[in-house]
Parts: structure tokens; C-alpha cells; sequence
């Protein structure tokens, strides 16, 4: 929530001031302390809830970054493997005998497990690099408020 210049939050609500408020049995003093701990504790709840938006924001944007990358990725997959489909199938139309269907059957089966099985490793590079790349953000954020500098 951001305080304005006129001493009010971002909703237009004034910020509570515990000063004005009276107690009675209760020594002053002890008032003002107790409304003191209560401001600071106040202030850091505000200051952790400020983190812990910026940190949902850059995972967000570290999401949308991966997300990107990985459809690309898959976009270029298809266009090869479609690419791989039409050239064997124009191989097979210009065979010229049964043996010849067999062998380029054959070779086009071992190269598409080939293509396939590397295809998934570079799909589960990027999989495994989003997963650890959205946590970042949220694990930074919380280790720096578990772990204040100074």
C-alpha cells in the first residue's frame, strides 16, 4: 500500500493514528509505547507486503518469459518433425521396390527416435530451467526477509 503526500494510503483511507486515542488506567507513557510497537509493527507488515508483490511480479514475468521460450521451442519441433514427415514421405513415393519401402521405413523409424528422444531432452532443459527460474524470485524474496541485511 503507498502512503500519498497528504498522510493517506492509496485508497484514499487516512492512516490511523493512534496518538489521539485515549486509554484510561492506562499510563501515558506506556500508551505511547504501546502505539509505537504497534506503528513499527505496522510499518513491516506494509514493507513485507511490498516484497512479497514485487516478488509475485517477477515470478510472473520470469513465467511468462519461460512459457514463451518453451512454446518457440515447440513451434520449431513441429515445423522440423513436419518437415522430417514430408521429405520421407517424398522418399517413399519415389521408391521402386518393396525392399526399398522397408529400408527407408527402417532409417526413418531410427531417426525419428533419435530426433524424438533429443527433442525431449531440449524440452526438459527448458521445463526443468522455468521451474527453477519462477521459484526464484519468491525463494530470494523469502530468504531476504528471513535473513535482514545489517
Amino acid at each position: 500500500m503507498k502512503v500519498t503526500l497528504n498522510g493517506t494510503n492509496v485508497f484514499g483511507m487516512p492512516l490511523p493514528d493512534f496518538s489521539k486515542i485515549g486509554w484510561p488506567g492506562v499510563s501515558g507513557e506506556l500508551a505511547e509505547q504501546g502505539f509505537a510497537r504497534a506503528r513499527e509493527n505496522y510499518e513491516k507488515i506494509k514493507a513485507a507486503s511490498a516484497e512479497m508483490t514485487e516478488a509475485v511480479r517477477e515470478t510472473y514475468s520470469s513465467n511468462a518469459r519461460g512459457a514463451t521460450d518453451y512454446g518457440l521451442k515447440v513451434f520449431e519441433i513441429s515445423n522440423a518433425n513436419a518437415a522430417a514427415a514430408l521429405d520421407f514421405f517424398a522418399h517413399l513415393v519415389g521408391s521402386k521396390s518393396p525392399s526399398d519401402v522397408l529400408t527407408l521405413s527402417a532409417t526413418q523409424a531410427r531417426k525419428a527416435f533419435e530426433t524424438a528422444s533429443d527433442q525431449n531432452k531440449e524440452l526438459w532443459t527448458l521445463a526443468q530451467k522455468l521451474a527453477t527460474e519462477s521459484g526464484e524470485p519468491i525463494r530470494k524474496h523469502f530468504t531476504k526477509s528471513l535473513h535482514p541485511a545489517g
